[in-house]
């Protein structure tokens, strides 16, 4: 199967959002660019005509998406990725793979998505502590979480930007501050990979995980796990199947042995109909390139932030300093209830979500200035 793109000139056209909707909700799902779509139909069309003849060349593509996602995140090798269902599951394996001891403790926030917060209460019947950090009470966010460790923290982990502030976080300095302590740094990287540049090696971390359906513009059903090489054989695991073994295709061996790669945590059948979808995003993201699409994000960002200003009835709830700016905005109008608004906006057509209890608009590179000059309308209307 091959889906041929040149992207980088007309990136443009691969965005054909009905002209009735207004989207600003790529925090939440993102709508598949047109390569995407082209690739789920072609997969379709040959699984229709051909069934399974051409799956050797499947696994081709799954591999090219390993190494295109290394390379977004600048991971050392393909063989750090693992492609599992969720963000969730990722964290899960984490979670309950390490060899915790009574009186560890965990530093997070009091800001993260129920994902990454649930699994590590899940570990208080083995006398784990998850302690959450206000992340507004102290100089910074990250001497917030760093006011929290002592000798017994085994692990921050945090989300790269918080869904509902949109606070993004230093990672390289948290990365640091863990390399130095000998703590493990875990980041739910959900709602920055796609949107800004994002780099395991120089931010030091040991586990990132992702789902694609956000700033990635590809399906739910699939997801991003990097673990550092050196985490490996720390995580034991409580899935095994015939994917998850180093000589995969050799279904008659007996003696089997675990992948050396972080395929181990792949224990069945990969999704290959998502991996032809997010293969074509990735590659659209790639293409263009990171650091123009950061670029754009937070311009999108910054525009928003200051048409918010310009009303004395909007107050915005997202952090404005430039370095902690991601493609969240949150804010509140001072006469609407914010609930009631996300409803009114919704009928209307625009697309956003209502988060820490204000109004969430999430834009992403190719949302045009257009498309945020209405939405504020739409809020003020």
């Amino acid at each position: 199967m091959d889906i041929s793109m040149n992207t980088t000139n007309n990136w443009q056209d691969q965005f054909q959002l009905d002209e009735g909707l207004i989207y600003l909700n790529h925090a939440a799902v993102s709508p598949w660019p047109r390569c995407a779509q082209d690739a789920v139909k072609a997969f379709a069309d040959e699984n229709s005509n051909y069934g399974s003849r051409n799956y050797l060349q499947w696994l081709e593509t799954e591999q090219t998406l390993r190494e295109q996602l290394a390379h977004l995140i600048n991971a050392p090798s393909s063989s750090d990725i693992a492609l599992l269902k969720n963000t969730s599951e990722a964290l899960s394996v984490v979670a309950h793979g390490l060899d915790w001891q009574s009186g560890d403790n965990i530093v997070s926030s009091n800001e993260e998505f129920p994902s990454n917060r649930i699994v590590w209460q899940s570990l208080a019947s083995q006398g784990v502590e998850l302690r959450q950090a206000a992340l507004c009470a102290d100089e910074s966010p990250e001497d917030a979480l760093f006011a929290l460790v002592d000798e017994h923290t085994r692990m921050i982990a945090i989300s790269s930007v918080e869904y509902a502030s949109g606070l993004k976080l230093d990672l390289q300095c948290i990365g640091e501050f863990c390399r130095q302590h000998e703590i493990l740094f875990c980041v739910d990287a959900i709602q920055s990979i796609g949107a800004l540049q994002f780099d395991v090696q120089a931010c030091h971390i040991d586990f990132a995980m992702a789902d694609g359906h956000k700033w990635m513009l590809g399906p739910e059903g699939l997801a991003l796990f990097y673990v550092n090489s050196e985490r490996l054989d720390a995580l034991q695991l409580h899935q095994y199947g015939w994917h998850m073994t180093e000589d995969y295709l050799n279904f008659d061996n007996r003696e089997w042995t675990v992948a050396e790669s972080a395929r181990r945590f792949e224990c069945g059948s990969p999704n290959m109909l998502a991996i032809h979808a997010l293969q074509a995003s990735t590659a659209l993201l790639l293409d263009i390139g990171m650091q123009e699409i950061e670029q754009r994000v937070n311009m999108n960002s910054r525009y928003l932030i200051d048409l918010i200003g310009k009303h004395k009835d909007l107050i915005c709830i997202t952090n404005t300093d430039q370095e902690r700016l991601a493609g969240i905005v949150t804010f509140k109008h001072q006469a609407k209830d914010s609930h009631h608004l996300y409803s009114e906006l919704m009928q209307a057509g625009v697309m956003c979500a209502y988060r820490g209890g204000g109004i969430r608009f999430s834009p992403h590179f190719y949302s045009s200035r257009e498309t945020l000059d209405r939405g504020i309308a739409a809020v003020l209307k």
